[in-house]
């Protein structure tokens, strides 16, 4: 088996059905299997999923949900793929994507993992596609919207070009088409990060290992960001200040002064807080 391609499904029967048609629809030269997980949706959408696409689609029902890391690693787990692709539930694929990115990755042994440009339902570049990995300074300018023109502190690498291939250090979860044998020698998703954060770490680890992390701007999809995780707004808020503590503490921590560390969790907290707050006067989407 060439490619496995990795979904989690959370109650998005048309979000997800429409991402795995928007596979099938083209043909390739290469075989490849797609893994459904569902994260105990707790709805019907696992059914209809099953008897909307029968035998096309391999379907793992997990018992709980113990968020997208956890998910993820139920298929990582059985597939058979020599590559794998972590692909959101809210994705469409444009034609030629998967193709091009799996012949790169065969003509380039030392690449861990690719991204791709992946585009907003405006067409909008979602900027978490290409990024470096983020560190006080950087997290900084963006938590509090500060302008910050310098590139060795440009989070979004916003200076480079969006249609280009070159070395990066992060991807977006959103789609990540990662080397079987880089995942054997790091490991699987750290299932501490529920539902953010898992994505830099997992690139972190893969650069950590000596692997290249390459963003592959000819390729495309389209990501209808936030679409699959509208329920529960409190929930994933605090979820993701959450990565932003575990990642900062599992990476950076043990480097840093102590002062350093005590102001960066005081002020995620303290951005959580406020977020939380702020949150109970929106209006529901």
């Amino acid at each position: 088996m060439d490619l496995s391609v990795v979904i989690v499904n959370y109650q998005t029967f048309e979000l997800t059905r429409n991402t795995v048609n928007s596979i099938l629809k083209y043909d390739y030269p290469f075989s490849y299997e797609i893994l459904v997980v569902d994260n105990a949706s707790g709805d019907d959408s696992l059914s209809k999923l099953q008897d909307y696409f029968g035998d096309k689609v391999e379907f793992i029902a997990s018992p709980s949900n113990s968020g997208f890391a956890a998910g993820n690693n139920l298929a990582l787990s059985v597939a058979k793929g020599e590559y794998v692709l972590l692909l959101n539930s809210d994705t469409i694929v444009w034609e030629n994507a998967l193709e091009d990115i799996y012949n790169y990755m065969e003509s380039h042994s030392d690449v861990g993992a690719s991204g791709c440009r992946v585009l907003l339902e405006n067409g909008d570049l979602d900027k978490a596609c290409k990024r470096t990995f983020p560190n006080v300074k950087n997290s900084f300018f963006r938590l509090f919207h500060i302008p910050n023109k310098s590139k060795d502190d440009n989070y979004n690498l916003d200076n480079l070009p969006d249609d280009e291939v070159y070395e990066i250090d992060c991807l977006t979860g959103a789609f990540m088409f990662i080397r079987k044998d880089a995942l054997d020698e790091i490991g699987f998703l750290d299932e501490t990060f529920f539902m953010y954060g898992e994505d830099i770490d997992l690139c972190f680890r893969i650069k950590e290992a000596g692997w290249k992390i390459v963003y592959y701007g000819k390729s495309k999809i389209t990501h209808l960001k936030g679409a699959s995780s509208k329920k529960q707004k409190s929930k994933l808020i605090y979820e993701f200040y959450r990565a932003m503590y575990i990642y900062y503490k599992k990476h950076h921590a043990s480097e840093s002064f102590f002062l350093t560390n005590i102001v960066v969790y005081i002020g995620i907290f303290v951005l959580c807080v406020l977020k939380l707050f702020l949150n109970l006067f929106k209006k529901k989407s």
